[in-house]
C-alpha cells in the first residue's frame, strides 16, 4: 500500500469518526431542527417578497420569526387554558350527572332495552340496584379524570423547561436559516458529488417535496376542522371550538383521522340530543373528508411532488412509523428523493446501455460506407525507388524494328 493511498484511509476514517461525533452532539436537538429546517422551506417564499420591500435580508427574518413565535405561543397559552376550564367543566358535568335527572333519564333508557331489562333483573335478584351502580360508575370516571389530569399536569410542568428550551432552539435555528440557508443550501450542493444536472434533479425534488407536503397537510387539517367544526356548531354540540381544534389537530393523522373525534361527537348526539342530530352531523362529516381527502389534499401535495397517491399514502404512514412525529414529511421526501435518484440512474445508465450497441453498428456501417472500393485487376508491388544508371526491377519492353 503506497503512501498515497494510506492517506486517503486515514482521511476517510477520521472524517467518519468526526461526522460521528457530531451527530451525537445534534442529536438531543434534532427534531426542533428538523421541524425548522421544515418550517423554512414553508416559509422562503415571504422571505423572498419581505426582502423585496424591506431589502434587509436580517430584518426579514427577524420579522418572520417574531411572527411564527407569536403564532405559536398565543395559540398554545389560549389552548392550555382552555384546556384547564374544558377538564374542570367535564368534572363537574360527570358530578352532576349523579345528583340530576340527566343520570334518571340514562337508567330509564337502559332498562327500555332488552339486554338492560336483563342486567337490572340479574342485578336485584342479587339485591343491588342498577341506579346505584351506574351513579358509582360515573363518580368514579369523575375522580380518576381529575386524577389523571392532576398526575399528568405535574409532568408537564416539570418537561416545561425543556419545550422552552427545544421552542427556543427551533426558533434559533429558523431564524438562521432564514438569513444564510441559501448559502447553506449552496454549500450542501457543492460538496454532493454528482454531476449538476443530477444534482438538481435530487435537490430540486427535495425541496418541491417538503413544501408541498407542508402545504398540503396544512391546509387539509384547517379545513377539516372549520368543516366538521362547522357541523359541531350547527348541531349545538357543547364545547364545539375545543372539538373543531381536535379534529384539525387529527387531521394530519395518516390513520383513522378525523374520525377518531367526530364518531364519538355522533355518538355523544345520538344520546344527548336526537339521532337526527347524529346523523346529519355523520352525513355531512363523510362529505366533507370526501372531498377534502379525495381532491383537495391529492391536488395540494402532487403539485411539486409528482408521486402518486399510493406512494404519497406510504410516505406518510411509513414515515410516521418510522421516524415519529416528523416522518409525516421525512417519509414522502425518502420516497421523492428515491424516485429522482431513479430517473438519474435512468438518464446515465440505462440509455447509455441501450444507445451504446446501436452507435456501434451505426460506425461500423459508416467505415464500410467511405471504405474504398477493390479494384477488378491487381495493384502492382512498389519496389525501392530508382537512381540514375541502376536497372530496373521490372523487365524493358523492347520495340521491335523492321
Amino acid at each position: 500500500m503506497n503512501q498515497e493511498r494510506i492517506v486517503q484511509v486515514f482521511f476517510f476514517g477520521f472524517l467518519a469518526l468526526i461526522t460521528w461525533e457530531l451527530y451525537l452532539v445534534f442529536e438531543p436537538f434534532l427534531m426542533p431542527i428538523a421541524w425548522a429546517i421544515l418550517l423554512a422551506f414553508l416559509v422562503h417564499p415571504v422571505l423572498i417578497e419581505f426582502d423585496r420591500y424591506i431589502h434587509s435580508r436580517t430584518t426579514s427574518a427577524l420579522l418572520i420569526t417574531i411572527v411564527v413565535a407569536l403564532g405559536v405561543v398565543l395559540p398554545a397559552v389560549w389552548l392550555s387554558d382552555r384546556l384547564v376550564i374544558e377538564a374542570q367543566n367535564i368534572y363537574g358535568e360527570l358530578s352532576k350527572l349523579s345528583t340530576k335527572g340527566s343520570l334518571d333519564r340514562f337508567t330509564a333508557w337502559l332498562r327500555e332495552t332488552s339486554w338492560g331489562a336483563r342486567a337490572a333483573d340479574l342485578m336485584a335478584r342479587r339485591g343491588v340496584k342498577l341506579e346505584d351502580e351506574i351513579r358509582t360508575v360515573f363518580v368514579q370516571a369523575a375522580r380518576y379524570t381529575r386524577d389523571y389530569a392532576l398526575e399528568h399536569g405535574g409532568s408537564v410542568a416539570s418537561n416545561l423547561a425543556g419545550f422552552l428550551l427545544h421552542f427556543g432552539i427551533a426558533l434559533l435555528t429558523f431564524f438562521y436559516l432564514l438569513r444564510d440557508g441559501e448559502s447553506y443550501y449552496e454549500g450542501v450542493r457543492s460538496l454532493t458529488p454528482m454531476h449538476e444536472e443530477d444534482k438538481a434533479a435530487v435537490f430540486d425534488t427535495l425541496r418541491a417535496t417538503l413544501s408541498s407536503v407542508m402545504r398540503g397537510l396544512m391546509l387539509t387539517a384547517v379545513l377539516d376542522g372549520v368543516t366538521i367544526g362547522l357541523g359541531y356548531l350547527v348541531c349545538g354540540v357543547p364545547y364545539w371550538a375545543f372539538l373543531a381544534l381536535l379534529t384539525a389537530a387529527a387531521g394530519l393523522l395518516p390513520f383513522g383521522g378525523t374520525t377518531v373525534v367526530w364518531v364519538p361527537v355522533a355518538i355523544y348526539l345520538a344520546y344527548a340530543s336526537s339521532w337526527a342530530s347524529a346523523i346529519g352531523l355523520a352525513i355531512w362529516s363523510m362529505i366533507a373528508l370526501a372531498i377534502i381527502d379525495n381532491f383537495i389534499k391529492p391536488l395540494a401535495m402532487r403539485h411539486g411532488t409528482g408521486l402518486p397517491t399510493v406512494a404519497l399514502f406510504f410516505g406518510l404512514a411509513g414515515g410516521i412509523e418510522a421516524y415519529g412525529p416528523i416522518g409525516i414529511f421525512a417519509g414522502p421526501a425518502v420516497i421523492s428523493v428515491f424516485a429522482a435518484l431513479l430517473r438519474v440512474y435512468e438518464r446515465t445508465y440505462t440509455k447509455d446501455f441501450a444507445e451504446r450497441p446501436a452507435a456501434s453498428i451505426t460506425s461500423t456501417a459508416s467505415r464500410l460506407r467511405h471504405a474504398p472500393e477493390p479494384s477488378m485487376y491487381p495493384t502492382p508491388a512498389t519496389g525501392p525507388s530508382e537512381g540514375p544508371g541502376e536497372p530496373s526491377g521490372r523487365p524493358e519492353l523492347k520495340e521491335d524494328i523492321p
